[in-house]
């Protein structure tokens, strides 16, 4: 497929895009963020795969049309498709780069560090090859697993939380504001070295990926650790019966979750728990159960409370539960 290639919005007027593994040759920044047009087919410069009709380019609305390409006009206003997702927003990415990153507040442990080494504690590993992060929102988990493991996959929904995990990795630092009132900021800088993951022993790879459609390169993992995430899936039930042929035998799947179901993210029926059945009431954690245990055993279960700073005086303080899940 020829050499990678990398592109950003200053090497080509207007273009967004981001860096193309050499084997897959498609841009990984998804593009249906009411902030681009797409184009449909390929041009006279295009070859290979993206010379067929079923191709598709993706520009922001300010680069002129490309001599060659089809354009398909859209009944859609594309106003109506700018808040498609919400953790875009420049916002909550340096909301969740201070959750990641940041301080430690009112003496809760980082959610991220606390959560890996919690796991940790209760599993034995056969193998330490491979891990996935999934839904590793800006990536602090995954650099906590590459203590581990000799090769970490981190994959989010959000190209933007993956660029800021990337950036971090690639340039060793990542500066970013956080609010502390009305239009005041304050300015915060992290490091590698500052945060320990100088001389990592695992390598990681960020990349953006849909949890339950994920690439068939992502497969044979020793363990598999899906935080705050399960309650965001239009489909949690595809998810865990997708995951699972992922995972080795002896293997592990590691779910953190408040269980905060909203029909906003994931259709009524289509929650693991959280509802009455027959009458009854029906918890998240015996609709895990109830679909993990055919081919999974239950080994712990465990509280890890967060906290998320909004302003210099507005926090979340959550909870979410952790079950920890060994493949036969």
């Amino acid at each position: 497929m020829g050499n990678v290639w990398q592109w950003t919005e200053s090497a080509i007027d207007g273009f967004q895009g981001f860096k193309v593994h050499p084997l897959y040759d498609d841009f990984s920044t998804p593009t249906f963020d009411g902030q681009h047009n797409l184009m449909k087919g390929g041009s006279w410069i295009s070859t290979g795969n993206e010379t067929i009709p079923e191709s598709r380019y993706a520009f922001r609305r300010h680069f002129y049309q490309h001599a060659g390409f089809r354009y398909v006009a859209s009944e859609q206003d594309p106003a109506s498709m700018e808040n498609l997702n919400i953790y875009e927003t420049n916002e909550l990415i340096a909301q969740y780069l201070e959750f990641h990153y940041g301080n430690e507040y009112f003496s809760v442990p980082n959610f991220c560090v606390n959560g890996v080494k919690q796991c940790l504690q209760e599993i034995s590993l056969h193998s330490t090859q491979r891990a996935l992060d999934i839904g590793c929102s800006v990536g602090r988990a995954s650099f906590e697993l590459a203590k581990r493991f000799d090769h970490v996959d981190g994959i989010d929904f959000s190209a933007r939380f993956i660029q800021q995990a990337y950036a971090l990795l690639e340039q060793g630092e990542k500066r970013y504001t956080i609010p502390t009132e009305g239009d005041l900021v304050e300015f915060k800088s992290i490091t590698l070295d500052e945060l320990g993951y100088q001389n990592l022993k695992g390598d990681i790879h960020f990349s953006q990926g849909d949890a339950c459609n994920l690439k068939p390169q992502f497969t044979d993992y020793d363990l598999v650790y899906a935080s705050n995430l399960i309650d965001r899936l239009a489909d949690p039930k595809a998810f865990l019966h997708s995951i699972a042929k992922r995972i080795v035998p002896g293997g592990y799947l590691v779910i953190t979750s408040p269980y905060t179901w909203l029909e906003d993210y994931t259709p009524k029926d289509m929650w693991l728990g959280g509802i009455k059945v027959n009458g009854e009431n029906f918890t998240t954690l015996d609709g895990l159960t109830e679909t993990l245990i055919p081919h999974f055993e239950l080994i712990a279960v465990k509280e890890i409370p967060f906290v998320i700073r909004e302003t210099k005086r507005k926090f979340q303080h959550t909870v979410s539960e952790m079950t920890i899940w060994r493949k036969r």
